[in-house]
């Protein structure tokens, strides 16, 4: 059960890192007017995206938790994907409001369908990391993706995300990534990238 007064330690760095992504800003249109209260819903916007990831994924942390995290969503089951998006369209709409809550199924329902085409059901999901913007450039990313990467290889599985930053590719490439496609998405209006990696060893 998400409690939104108990945020993750990660939220503040990763709202930091991510609040000028097209998807962010456009989930959080709202508020654009007002700084603080934007920060705040995306603190709890994040905060509700890590649990989702301990409820139906992963979700990793750095030994400081408070400096970064990575979130993966892995497939699930009708019944609990089923469960996991009724209580996820409450809290979307009720934490976002009716804009934000539009955008967010409009990019979603996008970017879901052209990710059909291109990835197997099966497949892991990166979902957000993030790294406290004044720590990035020092190995705090790979070390987030690491872990599951790692068992992803294990068990065989293709893992998968999508970037609005160019400036992100190279990082994404050095652990095995490769692009498969690009999209304007007509919500931000913004081009993003989807990118796949096979497991290594296979």
């Amino acid at each position: 059960m998400f409690d939104s007064s108990n945020l993750d330690a990660a939220c503040s760095a990763t709202v930091a890192a991510l609040e000028s992504d097209p998807f962010y800003r456009s989930i959080s249109e709202e508020f654009e007017g007002n700084t603080a209260r934007r920060r705040l819903v995306l603190e709890q916007y994040f905060a509700y995206s890590i649990q989702e990831g301990r409820d139906i994924g992963r979700t990793v942390h750095l030994a400081d938790p408070a400096q970064g995290v990575a979130v993966w969503l892995l497939p699930q089951s009708g019944e609990n994907y089923e469960r996991s998006a009724r209580a996820k369209r409450s809290f979307l709409g009720s934490t976002l409001g009716a804009i934000g809550a539009a955008n967010y199924y409009r990019i979603v329902e996008y970017m879901s369908a052209k990710a059909e085409t291109i990835v197997r059901d099966d497949a892991w999901y990166l979902s957000i990391i993030a790294v406290d913007p004044s720590l990035q450039g020092s190995g705090l990313g790979q070390q987030l993706l690491a872990p599951t990467l790692a068992e992803a290889d294990v068990r065989g599985v293709v893992s998968y995300l999508e970037t609005f930053s160019p400036r992100n590719l190279r990082f994404y490439e050095r652990l095995g990534f490769t692009s498969r496609a690009r999209f304007d998405e007509p919500t931000t209006r913004a081009q993003y990238t989807v990118m796949v990696r096979n497991p290594r060893g296979r």
